[in-house]
């Protein structure tokens, strides 16, 4: 097993976990001299905040570990190409490197639907996607696929429910 794989299966997992406290399944790790500082799993259902994704909770961790906000000698590890506000806030953290898994077409802000990190700023992180990106998409399209079907047996069991009065 690769140190790339090392880390986006410890991703994976926290997207596991995600998805069976019914969160859209996205985890994060934060890696720096080869351990894991930071942690983090999308939350924003549970937490009721849009703030709340897998790589800011990361960084968070990683920052009050690490002691300060300058994570230029760690690499984050996540299961899904980050969004906007994630790319910003990785920008911001001085992170290395970016090893992201399946690529987002909605929000994806890496490369897919646009590259914030080819834009003038004052840090410019390495990307290196499809890390993994089967197992990654497969946990995305698992979770989706069982929500649209407790959608449809909800809507079904309403129609009953309603020809029953």
């Amino acid at each position: 097993m690769t140190e790339q794989q090392k880390y986006m299966k410890a991703a994976l997992r926290l997207a596991q976990k995600a998805a069976e406290e019914g969160e859209v399944p996205v985890g994060a790790v934060v890696v720096c001299e080869g351990k894991i500082v930071g942690r983090g799993r999308n939350r924003r259902e549970t937490k009721k905040n849009a703030l709340h994704h897998a790589e800011i909770e990361a960084i968070e961790k990683a920052c009050r570990k690490l002691g300060g906000w300058r994570l230029h000698k760690c690499d984050l590890y996540v299961t899904l190409e980050p969004c906007p506000m994630c790319a910003g806030a990785i920008i911001n953290a001085r992170i290395k490197t970016v090893y992201y898994g399946a690529p987002d077409p909605k929000a994806g802000s890496c490369g897919t639907l646009v590259d914030l990190f080819a834009l003038p700023y004052n840090h410019r992180p390495t990307v290196v996607s499809g890390v993994m990106e089967e197992a990654c998409a497969a946990i995305l399209r698992d979770f989706f696929r069982a929500l649209r079907e407790k959608r449809r047996r909800l809507r079904f069991q309403e129609k009953s429910d309603v020809a029953d009065v």
